[in-house]
């Protein structure tokens, strides 16, 4: 029997005639940035740790060892991270974002369940490393430094370590257990945690200890205060202390009646916190209006469902012992607050300052080099300060005051630090284009409403700290993987493949798949440039380029 023409190699075929040569456009196989990577200010490969996330129960470790590479603090960051990568992710404009934050804490919970571990991956170095801080960015580059082969040894004026993730996060939004399992597993890397033990010579440590670097990742632990005239028996307190205070054995007494005076997540960490200890009414005082309130959306309609009441335009003039004076503002032509002379009285047994916080930089007074500027340091590229071997990041360099920023941070200064040490510069890899949601062929994805993450009841929330927001099981976490629509990079769906008039793509196994992953290679013999396989391609992961000679 005669084979049909189109897929027989018989002499006088079209493929045999090779009709490659007819082409003006060649089909490439490429890589592109996904937007959420991009967005991820811990550098994490999102995209990659989502693709073995699909695979289920076989390919949540090799999803969270993926994600380990850049962040090792993933049941943490998938508690308390305000997830831009869901913000920027493709996904949105076709239904909605992928729960990338759910994932994320799913596979941090379930490392910390079966006991999933890491090792240093490189050979000892020999070089002794201080880390002064034990948050989030110095437990970053702490983790990221060991793992590179370094000594490291972190110091902690704090009795416990975790900085303002211990300090300045409730345990309604991130329990402490958590918090202390993924500390303990960067400890058993081998790095030393000294507690309680507060750095003010850094020169000194260097000189007399044998320490070759220093990166410095001292948090923003000191309240800003504002002037505010008061009556002596009024009680004013700042949120960084409040909250402080909450770890300690003896919680603050707040009162019945509580304001608290600023607009940010502090703001709104302390009035839930309030209200978890018995206040009746908790008040947030804020200068301006709901969209020019830095605190993040999610964070202010949690607090308005637990009663939290938000008095807007409003400034704190006089407070006296049980009554504030507010006076009312209105916005200027630029947005900026200006006093209207109304004022209007605020029954208070407590006023909680919730205006930023600055860190102490007394450890670096008389350090040849450094510059202080507003209260931060500043860093080069490579967050080194003007002083050779000392490095910053974190709350305490000029950046966004996050746990994400703080542990991308960490990341990165250990990847300069370790590039120093060795006598040469880290150079980040060039990034790929962007991955747009026009380049996709979304016909191919199915509709998949997201899965939310299940909410405590808010009469438990009022009067308890148990977690607010609960995680998802293996179930939902597989079907939220799978709806990544994997922009810009090859998924292997074989779309390519089954599309091809010309059998011109090759399918390839095992280690004949190329240097970039890929099972599938062109045979540009036979390919005529038709673009088909490029128009079809669900994620976009094929471009046409011009015909060279």
């Amino acid at each position: 029997m005669k084979k049909p023409f189109a897929i027989t190699l018989d002499v006088g075929s079209s493929l045999a005639n090779k009709t490659g040569s007819w082409r003006t456009e060649r089909p490439v196989y490429r890589d592109l940035l996904p937007p959420c990577n991009e967005a991820c200010p811990a550098g994490e490969n999102v995209q990659a740790w989502l693709y073995e996330a699909e695979e289920g129960n076989g390919g949540y470790e090799r999803a969270w060892r993926k994600l380990m590479e850049d962040n090792p603090l993933p049941a943490v960051m998938g508690r308390v991270c305000y997830h831009p990568c869901e913000t920027a992710c493709n996904r949105g404009t076709l239904d909605s974002a992928v729960g990338i934050n759910a994932v994320e804490q799913f596979l941090g919970d379930e490392a910390i369940a079966r006991g999933w571990t890491v090792t240093a991956g490189a050979a000892a170095s020999g070089r002794r490393v201080l880390v002064v801080g034990a948050g989030p960015s110095g437990l970053s580059a702490a983790y990221h430094l060991a793992r590179l082969g370094h000594d490291v040894t972190v110091r902690d004026a704090e009795e416990q370590a975790g900085g303002m993730m211990r300090f300045g996060i409730p345990r309604y939004r991130l329990p402490r257990e958590i918090l202390d399992a993924e500390i303990a597993r960067i400890v058993d890397l081998g790095v030393t945690l000294e507690l309680g033990t507060k750095v003010t010579d850094v020169l000194g440590a260097m000189r007399d200890e044998g320490f070759a670097a220093v990166f410095l990742a001292v948090g923003a632990h000191i309240g800003k205060r504002a002037y505010v005239p008061a009556g002596e028996a009024a009680r004013i307190l700042d949120a960084v202390t409040v909250l402080h205070s909450m770890e300690g054995e003896e919680r603050p007494l707040l009162g019945r009646r509580v304001a608290v005076y600023g607009g940010g997540n502090t703001a709104m960490d302390v009035a839930r916190t309030a209200k978890r200890l018995g206040a009746e009414e908790a008040v947030v005082v804020y200068r301006r209006t709901r969209d020019r309130m830095p605190a993040h959306d999610f964070e202010v309609e949690e607090a308005e469902e637990e009663g939290v009441r938000m008095k807007w335009l409003s400034t704190v003039k006089r407070a006296e012992p049980g009554v504030l004076t507010l006076e009312r503002m209105e916005l200027d032509e630029n947005g900026f607050p200006q006093p209207t002379g109304e004022v209007e009285e605020l029954r208070a047994d407590a006023l909680v300052l919730a205006l930023g916080q600055e860190s102490d930089l007394g450890l670096l007074e008389g350090v040849p080099g450094v510059e202080v500027d507003e209260g931060v340091v500043r860093v080069g590229p490579d967050f080194q300060t003007g002083h050779p071997g000392i490095f910053a990041g974190g709350d305490m360099v000029p950046a966004e005051r996050t746990v994400t920023v703080a542990v991308g941070h960490g990341k990165k200064a250990a990847r300069h630090v370790d590039a120093w040490l060795r006598g040469g510069a880290y150079e980040p890899r060039a990034k790929h284009p962007l991955a747009s949601f026009e380049g996709l062929n979304t016909w191919y994805y199915t509709d998949a409403p997201r899965t939310m993450r299940p909410v405590l009841e808010l009469a438990r929330r009022r009067s308890t700290f148990e977690e607010v927001v609960g995680g998802l099981d293996e179930t939902t976490a597989l079907f939220e993987a799978r709806r990544c629509l994997s922009c810009g990079n090859c998924f292997d769906c074989d779309n390519c493949f089954g599309v091809c008039p010309d059998n011109s793509v090759l399918k390839l196994e095992g280690a004949d798949r190329d240097a970039a992953g890929r099972g599938y290679a062109f045979d540009y013999d036979y390919c005529k440039g038709c673009g088909i396989c490029a128009a079809e391609c669900p994620c976009g992961a094929i471009e046409m380029v011009p015909e060279t000679v």
